[in-house]
């Protein structure tokens, strides 16, 4: 059975936060790395940074995910092919009631957080299948196992990205493919709050106002690091991390 002895990586939604925080975290970890998002102008600054290789794209474009498959088989090809795939794309918007949904953002959210992810997905099984090995790491949410008030449009997609990500890992187990879900309750990021909340900067402050250290982008991006860099028959099937102040989504300690 073949074994990882290359570090080549897509990593998703690269452009800040989490996902920019994972591609600099493989990089230091000695790994090659295509970073992908649709802002082309935070890509390069990344890239320029970080040494990774910018790729803009949009996950929900059919021609954006085509585009993608074909420029990562060629920059890959002298480099042992792609083995390693890190979806980190995703978002929230709003904190509608089920009774005042506004289904413009339910769907945007559906279709970022889960047809995104199963667009990429289809796009690189087959190379990941013929790799003889790979792993896949789907970044969700705690809203991904506990739903509150408020949250019940992000956690429905959270939810779904979650369970696509179990039936994958039984789907793939007999292709060597392992699949790792990494789920992480408050982070207090530069951007996520601030567009759930519609650019409301007071209120995007209020979510970690009086919080003792939330988790950083660097610390969610030190545990996928760590994950996807162990030895390939070791797989952390679910990793859910949350800072010390917070218990669960609706329990969180403020001082």
């Amino acid at each position: 059975m073949a074994e990882n002895t290359s570090k080549n990586a897509i990593v998703t939604g690269a452009s800040s936060g989490i996902g920019a925080a994972t591609v600099r975290q493989l990089r230091t970890d000695g790994w090659n790395v295509i970073a992908v998002a649709r802002r082309e102008d935070r890509l390069a600054q990344l890239a320029q940074e970080t040494g990774a290789i910018a790729f803009a794209a949009d996950i929900t474009a059919d021609d954006d995910v085509a585009r993608l498959h074909a420029f990562t088989t060629d920059t890959f090809a002298q480099q042992g092919g792609l083995d390693t795939l890190i979806n980190i794309a995703g978002g929230a918007r709003g904190v509608d009631t089920v009774a005042n949904a506004d289904l413009a953002d339910w769907e945007w959210m559906y279709q970022v957080n889960v047809l995104g992810t199963v667009k990429v997905l289809k796009a690189f099984l087959p190379d990941l299948r013929a790799h003889g090995f790979g792993t896949v790491l789907n970044l969700t949410s705690t809203a991904a196992h506990i739903t509150y008030e408020g949250g019940a449009g992000y956690s429905a997609a959270k939810f779904g990205q979650h369970a696509l990500t179990n039936a994958l890992r039984l789907e793939e187990v007999e292709n060597n493919l392992r699949v790792i879900e990494v789920a992480p309750g408050m982070v207090a990021t530069e951007e996520f709050s601030l567009n759930r909340l519609g650019g409301n900067q007071d209120a995007a402050d209020k979510v970690y106002q009086g919080v003792e250290k939330p988790l950083t982008a660097e610390d969610v991006a030190g545990v996928v690091g760590y994950a996807v860099g162990l030895a390939h028959h070791i797989n952390l099937d679910q990793i859910v991390l949350r800072p010390v102040a917070q218990a669960a989504a609706h329990k969180v300690i403020r001082r």
